[in-house]
C-alpha cells in the first residue's frame, strides 16, 4: 500500500524526488514505531492515539514542531489516498492537530543604538539625508507600518496638533500623537523637500522624480542606516515597529494603549512584546545579580 502511495505521489501528482523521499522516510518512521510499540497493530488498525502517540515520541526526541507536521503532512496524505481507494475503512488522522509552531520574538534596536543613530550620527542637510532621517524617526516614534508611511499624504499630518491619521489594514483609520523632535523635523523635511523637488503628487514622501516612495526605497534606506547601529540580521522598517512598541512597553506604557497605537485588531497579537521585554528583564537579571549566572 505505501508503495502505491508513492508511486502516485511520483506519477498521478507529479511530486518531486525530494518530496516522495520525504514522504517516504515518514510513512518508514511511522510504521517502524506501531509495529515495534504497538503489537499487532497494521496500517487498517492503526488510530488517532496511535499517531498522537508517535508524534509525541518524536518531539521527545528533539524534533521541532515544523518538522513534526511535516511528517504529520506525510500521514495524514497516505490515509487520505489509501480512503479513496478503499484500502481502509477510516481515516484515523483526520482529527489528530499537530503542535503549534513557537513563534519567534519579534526583533528590535536597543534605545541606546537608536540614541546614536538619531542624536551622534552625521546627517547633511541634502534631501535624500533629511528624508531617510524623518523617516526613520516616524517609524520608530510613531509605530506604524511602512506602507503607512508609503501611504500618508501631507494632509494626513496635523503640525498644530501634533498628530497623524494613519489608514492600515482593511482601511482602518487611527489617529496617532506625535512629540516636538517628530513635529521640529517634519517641519524641516517639508521646508527642504519644497525647495528640492518638484511635487508631481500629494504624498508626504516623494522621491527625486516627485512621485510617492516605493516600499522598496524605504525598506532598503532603513535596512542600510540601521546597519550603522546594530547587528542584527534583520534590519527592516518593521523592525522599528517593533522596536517602537518594546521601547513603550518598556516605558511603563499599558498593553491596551499600545495595542491602539499599533492598530492591532486584537490584544493576542499585541501580547508577544511581552515576551519580549520579559526576556530582556532575563538577560538584565543574569548580567547584574550576583548569584543568577547561569549554570
Amino acid at each position: 500500500m505505501v508503495d502505491q502511495f508513492l508511486c502516485y505521489l511520483r506519477y498521478e501528482k507529479n511530486r518531486s524526488e525530494l518530496t516522495v523521499e520525504r514522504y517516504a522516510k515518514s510513512l518508514v518512521e511511522f510504521q517502524n514505531f506501531f509495529e515495534k510499540e504497538c503489537e499487532g497493530q497494521t496500517w487498517e488498525t492503526v488510530d488517532a492515539d496511535i499517531i498522537r502517540a508517535w508524534m509525541e515520541r518524536l518531539m521527545d526526541s528533539g524534533r521541532k514542531a515544523a518538522s513534526v507536521n511535516a511528517d504529520l503532512a506525510a500521514i495524514r496524505t497516505f490515509y487520505r489516498f489509501a480512503l479513496a481507494r478503499g484500502k481502509v475503512k477510516a481515516d484515523p488522522a483526520r482529527y489528530v492537530t499537530g503542535p503549534k509552531k513557537q513563534k519567534p520574538l519579534p526583533q528590535f534596536v536597543k534605545e541606546s543604538e537608536m540614541d546614536k543613530l538619531l542624536d551622534e550620527s552625521e546627517w547633511s542637510n541634502e534631501y535624500i539625508d533629511v528624508r531617510a532621517r524623518t523617516i526613520i524617526i516616524l517609524l520608530y516614534e510613531a509605530g506604524i507600518r511602512r506602507a503607512e508611511l508609503v501611504g500618508l499624504d501631507d494632509a494626513d499630518i496635523d503640525l498644530q496638533a501634533c498628530q497623524l491619521k494613519v489608514t492600515g489594514k482593511r482601511n482602518k483609520q487611527r489617529i496617532i500623537p506625535f512629540g516636538a523632535e517628530l513635529k521640529e523635523q517634519l517641519q524641516k523635511y517639508i521646508a527642504v523637500r519644497d525647495a528640492s523637488v518638484e511635487r508631481n503628487c500629494t504624498a508626504l514622501f516623494i522621491n527625486k522624480h516627485g512621485l510617492r516612495i516605493s516600499p522598496l526605497e524605504v525598506y532598503e534606506l532603513v535596512r542600510r542606516k540601521l546597519g550603522e547601529v546594530t547587528t542584527l540580521k534583520k534590519r527592516s522598517p518593521h523592525v522599528l515597529r517593533h522596536s517602537f512598541a518594546t521601547a513603550l512597553l518598556n516605558h511603563q506604557a499599558g498593553l491596551e494603549s499600545v495595542r491602539q497605537l499599533l492598530g492591532h485588531a486584537s490584544l493576542q497579537t499585541t501580547e508577544i512584546y511581552t515576551h519580549t521585554t520579559f526576556e530582556q528583564l532575563k538577560r538584565v537579571y543574569k548580567d547584574a545579580h550576583p548569584r543568577g549566572k547561569p549554570l
